[in-house]
C-alpha cells in the first residue's frame, strides 16, 4: 500500500488540514459518545428509587440508597470511626471499616457482582459487592452500579486481601461492601478525571496502536479546574507546594528570622517600571505591590534583624510565557549584613539544599504520582551550591560560541545554554550567578565597591531557569534618591521608604523567589500554570 496521499491533487497544506479536520471529527464523536454514556448513567441513577426486582420488597433496603439532605445538615454526632483510604492495608484484614470517597469507576459483572473504585485525596481502593443472603441483595448491586462517576459515597465493609495484585487501585486490599450510601451526586462531567490524569506517553502509545484517547488541553483543564485538581498528579503537585512553603518557613525560623506581613496596596511601584496594576484608593492613585521589597527593608530598619514573608505578588506584564503569571506567591527574605552580601547567598545555599533534601525524603509518594503523568529526572544539586560570577558565566557562554553583552542581562536562551554548560562541567542543575551588571538591576541594588558598572547582586537557577533574584541593598538615603531618579522613579512616591533610612540603617540584603516556579522547576514541569492552583495570567481571571 502506498504511503502517499490518496488524493494527488491535494497540497501538503490541504492534506494536513483535511487530516486535522478528520481528527477533530473523531474527537468530537468520541466526546459525544462519552456524553451519551454519562446521560444514560444519570438516567439510571434517577430511577434508583424505583428499583424493584420481582416486585418484592428488599429486606436490606436500609443498607443502601441516597442520604436525605436533612441527615447531612449536621443533624447528630454519632462518634462513628472513619478510615482514610490511604490507610487501608493488609493489617486491617477481616476488620470492618467505614470510608468516604468518590466513585472513580463503577462496573457491573452480571446482576450479582459490582466493582467500585473509590478515591480519596489521590488514594484508591477497589470495593466489591457480591450478592449473598442477608448481606448483599440484587437491588443493592443495582443501586451501586447506578452511582454516577465522581459522586461521593459512604461505604461500610470488610477488608479482604486478594491473592493477586490489584492493578486499578493504589491500595492492595479490597473492601467487601455491606452498606453503601450516596452522599453527593455528580452530574454530567465536562471532562473525565481519568482523561485529565493520562500522560502524553499513554496517549501516544494508544495512537500507535490505532486507538484515540481523549487529550485534555491546558485551557480546558483550567476551565474545569475543580475536576482537574482531582488527578493524582495535581494532588501531588500541591502537596509538594505546601511542603516547599512549610520548609521555607521552618528553616528561616530556625535561623532567627521573623515572619511579617506587608501591605499589597501601595502608593508607588515597588520595583520601578510600568508593569503595575493601577487603581484608585479613596481618591488617591495607588497600585498593587510588585513585591514586599520596600516594606521588608523598612522592617530591617525597624530592628527586626532578619525577616521573611510569604504572600501574593502582582505583575501587570503581558508575558504569555510558560513561566510568568500576573499573580503568584512570593517567598521573600531580608536580613542585616555584617560584612558581605555572600551572607545572604549562604542562607540561599543552606535553605534550598535543605528544601530539596526534605522533598526527596518526605514527598516520595507525591513525587511518584507527579512522575507517572509528567515523567522527570530528579534534580541534580551539590551539597555546597556552586557559585559563579556573571563574568565567569559570560565567558563560559563565549567559549561555547554564544555572544552576550557583558553589561547586559541574559536572555532566556542564554540562561538555558548556561544551565546546560554548568551541568556538563559541574554536574549540577542548581547554582548561583552573582555580581550582575548594575544597569539590569533595581534601583535599590548596591553597586560593587571595585567597579560601579557591576553590583552586589545574584540570581539563582534551577534546570537553566532563573528562580531567585537577590542583592545587597542601598541603605544610604541620599544615594538611594539618586539611584531611584536614575531609574525613572518619582522619588515623591517612595519618600516614606527613603525616609526610613534617615534614622540609621544597617547594611542589609535579601532575595525573592516565586513559590510556583520553584515547584515547576523542581518537578521539571513545562508550564507554571500547572503549579498555580488558580492561575492568573494576562487572559485568565476565572475560576
Amino acid at each position: 500500500m502506498s504511503s502517499e496521499s490518496e488524493n494527488p491533487n491535494l497540497s501538503v497544506e490541504d492534506e494536513g488540514k483535511a487530516q486535522s479536520k478528520k481528527a477533530a471529527k473523531k474527537e468530537a464523536a468520541k466526546l459525544e459518545k462519552q456524553r451519551r454514556r454519562q446521560e444514560a448513567a444519570a438516567a439510571a441513577s434517577a430511577s434508583v428509587g424505583e428499583i424493584s426486582i420481582g416486585d418484592a420488597p428488599d429486606p436490606l433496603a436500609s443498607n443502601y440508597g441516597d442520604v436525605a439532605l436533612i441527615d447531612l445538615q449536621s443533624k447528630a454526632v454519632t462518634g462513628l470511626k472513619w478510615t482514610d483510604i490511604g490507610a487501608l492495608n493488609e493489617d486491617l484484614k477481616d476488620q470492618k471499616v467505614l470510608i468516604r470517597g468518590r466513585a472513580q469507576t463503577v462496573r457491573a459483572v452480571g446482576k450479582n457482582i459490582a466493582f467500585l473504585v473509590v478515591r480519596q485525596m489521590g488514594f484508591t481502593v477497589q470495593c466489591v459487592l457480591t450478592v449473598a443472603p442477608d448481606l448483599v441483595s440484587r437491588q443493592m448491586v443495582k443501586y451501586a452500579t447506578s452511582v454516577s462517576r465522581e459522586s461521593h459515597v459512604d461505604i461500610e465493609g470488610i477488608v479482604s486481601v486478594p491473592g493477586i495484585p490489584i492493578k486499578g487501585a493504589t491500595q492492595q486490599v479490597e473492601v467487601q461492601v455491606r452498606k453503601i450510601y450516596g452522599i453527593s451526586k455528580a452530574e454530567n462531567l465536562p471532562i473525565n478525571v481519568e482523561d485529565a490524569a493520562r500522560s502524553e506517553s499513554e496517549i501516544e502509545k494508544a495512537l500507535q496502536a490505532g486507538e484515540q484517547l481523549v487529550r485534555v488541553n491546558q485551557d480546558t483543564r483550567l476551565n474545569y479546574r475543580v475536576l482537574d485538581l482531582r488527578t493524582p498528579a495535581n494532588q501531588g503537585i500541591f502537596r509538594v507546594q505546601c511542603q516547599v512553603e512549610n520548609i521555607f518557613r521552618q528553616f528561616l525560623l530556625s535561623e532567627g528570622f521573623v515572619g511579617i506581613h506587608t501591605p499589597k496596596l501601595i502608593a508607588g511601584s515597588s520595583e520601578g517600571g510600568s508593569a503595575v496594576f493601577k487603581l484608585e484608593y479613596k481618591g488617591q492613585p495607588a497600585c498593587l505591590a510588585q513585591s514586599p521589597q520596600l516594606h521588608k527593608q523598612i522592617a530591617i530598619c525597624g530592628d527586626f534583624g532578619r525577616v521573611f514573608e510569604i504572600g501574593p505578588v502582582f505583575r501587570a506584564e503581558d508575558s504569555f510565557t510558560h513561566r510568568h503569571l500576573c499573580e503568584f506567591t512570593g517567598l521573600d527574605v531580608e536580613m542585616e549584613i555584617k560584612e558581605h552580601y555572600f551572607e545572604v547567598m549562604d542562607i540561599v545555599d543552606c535553605l534550598f539544599v535543605t528544601m530539596f533534601d526534605s522533598l526527596n525524603e518526605n514527598c516520595k509518594k507525591e513525587l511518584e504520582a507527579i512522575g507517572r503523568q509528567y515523567p522527570f529526572e530528579p534534580l541534580k544539586y551539590l551539597r555546597k551550591t556552586l557559585r559563579l560570577t556573571f563574568q565567569e558565566g559570560v565567558q563560559m557562554l563565549k567559549e561555547a560560541g554564544v555572544e552576550v553583552d557583558p553589561y547586559g542581562d541574559l536572555n532566556t536562551e542564554a540562561e538555558r545554554k548556561l544551565g546546560q554548560l554548568v551541568l556538563e562541567k559541574y554536574g549540577t542543575e542548581f547554582y548561583i550567578l552573582h555580581r550582575y551588571p548594575l544597569a539590569v538591576r533595581p534601583f535599590y541594588t548596591m553597586p560593587s565597591y571595585d567597579d560601579p558598572l557591576y553590583s552586589n547582586s545574584f540570581d539563582v537557577f534551577i534546570r537553566g531557569e532563573e528562580i531567585i533574584s537577590g542583592a545587597q541593598r542601598v541603605h544610604v538615603p541620599d544615594f538611594l534618591e539618586k539611584r531611584a531618579a536614575a531609574c525613572g522613579i518619582d522619588v515623591k512616591t517612595i519618600s516614606s521608604y527613603i525616609d526610613s533610612f534617615r534614622y540609621g540603617a544597617p547594611p542589609h540584603g535579601g532575595f525573592g523567589v516565586g513559590l510556583e516556579r520553584v515547584v515547576m522547576l523542581f518537578c521539571a514541569l513545562n508550564n507554571i500554570r500547572k503549579t498555580s492552583l488558580f492561575p492568573r495570567d494576562p487572559t485568565r481571571l476565572a475560576p
